[in-house]
């Protein structure tokens, strides 16, 4: 049987459609979902590890930044999502081991289940206040705060400064007028301002108001010695025993997804986080690389978080309406 011109034509044709079909049978791009605005921290260095994360997949990586209700929006979003690898969650520890207490609400009870992929990096507060209130020392605060009210602002009921502030207080015996803001920022600037009279804070916003002598740093609030303050004691060198507080960021997936993908992703993202391009970047925050420690004992650290902020939040009855 012989072929026409135009019979060869066509085959080619079809040949030709079909490479595109293989071509266009690429990898589905990954969502990183983070659960705030762009711009902040949070959303900067996710950014950076969702770049890193892509060169490492050979993958492409797309972050979307689903912000509202103190970031409950964004985090039910994915722990409602198909646990097909395709759909990622990039977010601070509080809405994973805070949140799920404070709201209720369609997809708070998938939270919880949700698998930790990859934690990013750690950090903790600086305790600061306005140097017009005259006190040097955390001593000194708190013998102050037994005899006059004090104030503290934070971002809201809920945030992550209000949870230090609260832990703070119940060690150290305290009753303090909590004065909530609309974002970290603000909050920090009223104490600026003279309007508030203590914050915890991250450490990237306050290091430099530290340094021009607009705020005092009077404590951080981790295990050790934050290495841009190294002449700013920890709260438990300060006598307050109980008074450690970290938070960190971490990379989780939908319940359900399949051990093979997480192990792929884990080991892509152990070693963004071992890069020194990533370690820069998130120095430059006030952050510090997080434990080395596998997937399986972070899982375990983060019911043990969640139980003692359950524990915590029920005592302090705070809630979010």
């Amino acid at each position: 049987m012989s072929l026409s011109r135009r019979n060869v034509m066509e085959a080619a044709t079809g040949l030709g459609l079909l490479g595109v079909g293989v071509a266009e049978a690429q990898p589905q791009a990954i969502s990183m979902v983070v659960p705030y605005a762009p711009g902040g921290g949070t959303d900067i260095v996710g950014r950076s590890f969702a770049q890193l994360f892509a060169r490492e997949l050979n993958r492409t990586v797309v972050v979307e930044n689903r912000s509202g209700a103190a970031g409950h929006i964004g985090t039910s979003a994915v722990a409602r999502a198909r646990p097909d690898g395709n759909t990622l969650l990039y977010c601070v520890s509080t809405h994973i081991v805070v949140n799920p207490h404070l709201q209720r609400g369609p997809g708070t009870e998938l939270i919880s289940s949700m698998t930790p992929v990859v934690q990013a990096a750690s950090y903790q507060y600086v305790l600061a206040v306005d140097p017009d209130l005259g006190v040097a020392s955390v001593a000194d605060l708190i013998a102050l705060a037994r005899t006059r009210s004090l104030t503290y602002s934070t971002a809201g009921v809920g945030s992550n400064n209000h949870l230090a502030a609260v832990v703070f207080a119940d060690a150290a015996g305290l009753q303090m007028e909590h004065v909530p803001y609309r974002g970290s920022l603000p909050a920090l600037l009223d104490v600026v301002a003279h309007n508030v009279q203590l914050i915890f804070s991250s450490p990237a916003p306050a290091i430099p108001l530290v340094r021009d002598g607009k705020l005092r740093a009077l404590a951080v609030t981790g295990a050790h010695r934050l290495a841009a303050l190294p002449e700013v004691p920890t709260l438990r060198e300060a006598g307050l025993q109980g008074a450690v507080i970290n938070g960190w960021h971490a990379v989780f997936a939908p319940g359900g997804t399949s051990p093979d993908i997480l192990a792929i992703y884990e080991a892509a993202g152990r070693r963004v986080v071992a890069m020194e391009e990533f370690g820069g970047r998130i120095a430059v925050e006030g952050m510090e690389p997080p434990p080395d420690r596998s997937m399986e004992a972070f899982a375990s650290a983060i019911r043990e978080e969640s139980a003692f902020w359950g524990r915590k939040l029920a005592e302090m009855q705070i809630r979010m309406e």
